[in-house]
């Protein structure tokens, strides 16, 4: 053995303490008092859970407040605004901004992300081969995923899905799309799914953004997904419209996302930000309440989209805090229900991305978070501090807990 973390809770079942051996970066045994000769950090019975997930982020357009401008605030502006500033990309200012973003993401306990990655004729691949050094670089502390997609359109926009398709030669993992900036939405869902099939990757939709729910192409992503037999394998992001169906129609909406196949990941502080700009009063909060869903069997995730830019002009990428946001947004004060929000940034986005090495499991990687709280439901509802990061079973973060310093006691009880 080479590491021994004693003392530990674990995410379901925080109430008996357990001790973690790893050898060799993988998880040898889990059980109470373990010994051997090898390195012990005592976890002081605060939870210990498998790493953060995020499922949606965008490294390649992060940090960029400094070049944009953000007068209305809306979804049209940012795309405009994102367009215009990403034409002097380089490579070495994605990897710049990205590497920022990675960083503070690192430092809030993740250890897995999956990035959305822009392509088209105005930026070509040069978003991409700055985060793919990205990938490599910091693959110490985390693993990346790139999904390339479309954000200016796909049929509409030449050269684009060419671009796309040499990104998934040179090693993009998953496929995206974004239907509503585009002439011909469902030609360039066909079009997603046709690459998924020829290079044998997940896909990754940005979906039904609006308030208008008359109107879904979800409903053609579950037929698609079910005839190209990659149910397990879709997600689709945002989805802002199911915020506005009756609860009856949002059922059966579920429904047919379970038994299609089709996960959802919900942005929290991006969709927040962005809906309701159409009202000048009684403001709409637009985000669809995952918890809902989940009761229905869909599997979902929350993850943290945009940050530092017209989309999202915040961000400090922890996980947690969009647990807590979520929960928060929809209402979700039950412990049972703040519970799942924790699981909706560990375990359920992990479940997303298809990862079969994850998870606090004999046999498994030891990619593991100590968190300064005893439970899940206390995580989310004190958004309580990451005090040490494990990738691989090596050490990856440190943080000390807050200490007061009372006067003249000198002791910081």
């Amino acid at each position: 053995m080479d590491l021994i973390v004693k003392n530990a809770r674990l995410p379901d079942a925080p109430d008996p303490i357990v001790d973690i051996a790893i050898t060799a970066g993988r998880i040898e045994a889990i059980a109470p008092e373990i010994t051997a000769d090898a390195e012990v950090v005592d976890a002081g019975g605060c939870l210990v859970a498998p790493g953060f997930v995020e499922t949606h982020i965008h490294l390649d357009k992060s940090c960029i407040l400094d070049r944009c401008s953000s007068r209305r605030g809306d979804l049209e502006e940012a795309i405009a605004e994102v367009a215009r500033a990403k034409k002097d990309f380089t490579p070495e200012d994605v990897y710049a901004r990205g590497r920022r973003t990675i960083e503070k993401a690192i430092s809030q306990g993740t250890t897995h992300m999956r990035t959305h990655l822009e392509v088209d004729p105005g930026i070509g691949l040069r978003g991409f081969e700055g985060v793919m050094q990205l990938v490599a670089d910091y693959r110490w502390a985390i693993d990346i995923e790139v999904c390339v997609f479309p954000q200016e359109g796909l049929t509409n926009n030449p050269g684009t899905a060419e671009l796309m398709v040499e990104a998934l030669q040179r090693g993009a993992k998953a496929v995206g799309a974004a239907p509503y900036t585009d002439s011909d939405p469902r030609g360039q869902i066909d079009r997603v799914f046709q690459m998924a099939r020829d290079f044998d990757v997940d896909i990754d939709m940005h979906l039904d953004f609006g308030a208008d729910p008359t109107a879904l192409d979800l409903e053609y992503v579950c037929t698609l997904t079910e005839r190209f037999g990659w149910g397990g394998r879709v997600a689709i992001g945002h989805v802002t419209k199911l915020a506005y169906v009756e609860p009856e129609r949002l059922a059966e909406i579920a429904t047919r996302m379970r038994d299609a196949g089709v996960a959802l990941t919900v942005l929290p502080s991006t969709d927040l930000f962005l809906m309701g700009r159409d009202r000048t009063f009684a403001k709409t909060r637009g985000v669809t309440p995952a918890h809902l869903l989940l009761q229905q069997g869909v599997n979902c995730s929350l993850s943290t989209n945009n940050v530092l830019n017209p989309f999202t002009p915040f961000g400090d990428c922890s996980q947690l805090r969009m647990a807590n946001l979520n929960a928060n947004i929809c209402h979700a004060g039950s412990a049972h229900d703040m519970t799942e929000c924790f699981h909706m940034v560990t375990s359920r986005p992990a479940r997303l991305m298809n990862l079969p090495d994850y998870g606090l499991e004999v046999g498994k990687a030891a990619d593991f978070v100590i968190i300064d709280s005893p439970s899940p439901r206390d995580a989310v509802a004190e958004l309580s501090p990451v005090l040490a990061t494990f990738k691989g079973g090596r050490r990856t973060l440190t943080r000390e807990r807050a200490k007061l310093h009372f006067p003249g006691c000198g002791c910081g009880r």
